[in-house]
């Protein structure tokens, strides 16, 4: 629907954005059953979404720009 956007909240404050606007950050939690052995090692990944003000507080606009960056200097390196 034009100009409706659902609502996600915000992991950090539970602030109510409209999806077009909350930006997404995928972060992997790995984690092991025995501390001792290390090659059992299980990996979840979850899809977190912030609103504009909690991601520019924890710095999530310049890792995205880095990652931007590193992604373009790959590309134009391949040329």
């Amino acid at each position: 629907m034009r100009g409706r956007e659902t609502l996600l909240r915000c992991d950090n404050c539970g602030r109510n954005v409209p999806r077009n606007k909350a930006v997404m950050d995928e972060r992997v939690m790995r984690y092991g059953t025995d501390p001792n052995n290390r090659d059992i090692l299980l990996t979840t990944r979850r899809k977190v979404y912030y609103c504009i003000s909690c991601a520019k507080h924890k710095g999530i606009f310049i890792k995205k720009a880095e990652q931007a960056a590193r992604q373009a200097e790959r590309f134009n390196s391949s040329y």
